[in-house]
């Protein structure tokens, strides 16, 4: 190139810094169920608020608003594990309501109860990252409790606001457990049909290095889908044996779509067709009859009958205990150790600045951290700026909800639902509705000056997001890259006792369902561990070669046991 068409020195730093930027705005792709939070949270808060209404007691709100949020949580899971998951968050959201609301009623030292938030967020985040609850996972718990810290009450006060929250929150619960009414099977639904998305996704891409990610992506849906389906501990009466037999044949089709990508050899019946692949997705989610698949394609991964050795080896693994994900060396607690440090430094410091709601700056901060340091200043982007955007949002319509009560609780719930709506394309997008609704939430007491809360939300927001950040800096995580080191030695492992069971002559096909569930499931913990440690600030030294070999012996094993289970045999039994 000469040296008239060279660029200047500087173009390459700007473009990077620019891409650096751009990079935590790009839009993705809404979940499949993006409008079941979103209708769920508004249907949960819409009664209590009308009630409250009628009773002209809307300064309680906030109370039933806190129990109505419980109703973001679960949509991913069956029933039986949503109702479960849900209560259990309810009863989080009340420990952290509570302890706030007593906390304030003790002291009014800023220094004390900007202490507590950050603890408890600490706290909400360590159990939501154990127990992997999802979106929206600690954020709307610290929002809860840093929302009660500094708004004093008398004891029968503390009480009674938690008894409106208890209550708000069992309605949510059976908000969200309601469609089961319709559709019992649609959670498990929605995962196989998410399997057959990804697979074909994988399918479609053409060979070279940048097929590694659709593959972790299949992978992952796969073990998601399996992890979802019924047990035949479940039993048919309680499930429905044909449905569930049906969902396992329609993985069994994922699976030697898979396989055949992965390997580039035909797949029996069309598996790896990824129009068909697509159009069972489809059949899935609209509601349709189950469609069966070719048995040609699935006999091989299913059995030869109804697929019930393919159901036997599915049964997920015993989670290790909340203690024990939480112990000593856990990868977990140096992200629980930079919440606690960026709250409090996040509050402290927007006391010590003079802003008026150092809550606000404790949330943000909370908000940010993610599972690494690059995801986290993601976050941070995203976070100021869906927050800046959304004040202006709020001044544009602060008019209207002055107008009286009704406008003010509608807007409210357009924040709600406009929040879930577009929160799965960018977290800055949703936080162009959270914005407003958070602050219209603090005029259900009484009416505010706008621009006062205006200035407050900007400076919070960006002394909570440069605070939270500088925690990532004084809280290293080496934790992650020993961990990548750890889940390379269980995947291979798991690689080691699937080929074992190929070596036999005639194995168990039960058994060889369930080692390559366990190798799915070691494959997907591996690309989770080196994608985290990847994007730790520092980067850690990683054993990348070894990753990309053993996960492509990985996968090369698990396709193996999928063509074993139909005794195929082929390039890939000569490659075994």
């Amino acid at each position: 190139m000469s040296s008239s068409t060279r660029p200047p020195a500087t173009a390459r730093p700007r473009f990077v810094l620019r891409r650096r930027l751009a990079a935590p705005l790009r839009l993705g792709r809404p979940s499949d169920i993006w409008y079941k939070p979103a209708l769920s949270v508004v249907a949960a808060a819409a009664v209590p608020d009308a009630l409250l209404l009628a009773a002209g007691r809307l300064d309680l709100a906030m109370a039933t608003t806190a129990g109505a949020l419980c109703a973001l949580y679960g949509h991913h899971l069956p029933y039986a594990a949503r109702a479960r998951a849900v209560a259990l968050v309810l009863l989080g959201m009340l420990a952290g309501f509570g302890t706030a609301m007593a906390a304030a009623a003790l002291t009014h030292s800023v220094v004390v109860l900007v202490a507590v938030g950050a603890l408890l967020a600490a706290v909400q985040k360590a159990v939501c990252d154990a127990t992997r609850i999802g979106p929206p996972g600690h954020v709307v718990l610290a929002f809860v409790s840093s929302a009660a810290l500094f708004v004093p009450l008398s004891a029968p006060a503390i009480a009674g606001r938690l008894g409106l929250a208890a209550a708000a929150g069992a309605f949510a619960w059976l908000v969200c457990l309601a469609p089961a009414l319709i559709r019992r099977d649609g959670p498990e639904r929605h995962a196989v049909a998410r399997a057959l998305d990804a697979a074909a996704a994988y399918a479609a891409t053409p060979e070279g290095p940048h097929r590694t990610r659709p593959r972790a992506v299949a992978a992952a849906a796969l073990h998601a889908a399996w992890s979802s389906l019924p047990t035949p501990a479940d039993g048919p009466a309680r499930r429905g044996g044909a449905d569930r037999c049906t969902l396992v044949r329609l993985l069994g089709h994922a699976e030697a779509a898979l396989a055949a990508a992965h390997t580039g050899g035909p797949a029996p019946g069309g598996a790896a067709d990824p129009g068909r692949l697509r159009g069972l997705a489809l059949a899935l989610r609209t509601g349709a009859p189950l469609p069966a698949p070719d048995p040609a394609g699935t006999e091989h991964v299913t059995g030869h009958d109804t697929g019930h050795a393919a159901v036997a080896g599915h049964a997920p693994a015993p989670r290790p205990s909340l203690l024990r994900l939480l112990g000593p060396g856990s990868p977990l607690l140096p992200v629980v150790h930079r919440t606690f440090l960026g709250c409090a430094l996040a509050g402290w410091g927007a006391a010590a600045l003079g802003i008026g709601r150092p809550s606000w700056a404790l949330v943000t901060a909370a908000s940010l951290y993610q599972a690494n340091g690059t995801l986290t200043w993601h976050r941070a982007v995203q976070r100021v700026v869906g927050n800046l955007l959304g004040v202006l949002v709020f001044a544009a319509v602060v008019p209207l909800a002055h107008l009286g009560a009704v406008p003010l609780v509608l807007c409210c719930l357009a924040g709600n639902f406009g929040a879930e709506a577009l929160i799965g394309r960018n977290y800055w997008l949703g936080s162009i509705c959270v914005t407003p609704m958070a602050l219209l939430v603090t005029e259900f007491g009484r009416t505010q000056p706008s621009g006062p809360l205006v200035a407050d939300r900007i400076l919070d927001t960006v002394a909570g997001a440069l605070l939270g950040l500088l925690a990532v800096l004084l809280v290293t995580n080496r934790r992650a890259g020993r961990r990548v080191g750890a889940t390379v030695r269980d995947a291979a492992a798991a690689r080691e006792h699937a080929e074992h069971l190929l070596a036999h002559p005639s194995p168990e096909p039960a058994a060889l369902a369930a080692a390559g569930r366990r190798l799915t499931g070691a494959l997907v913990d591996l690309r989770t561990a080196a994608d985290t440690a990847a994007g730790e600030w520092p980067r850690p030294d990683l054993p990348d070669r070894e990753v990309a070999a053993e996960e492509h012996a990985g996968h090369r094993t698990l396709a193996a046991t999928v063509r074993r289970r139909g005794g195929l045999t082929g390039p890939l039994a000569a490659a075994r």
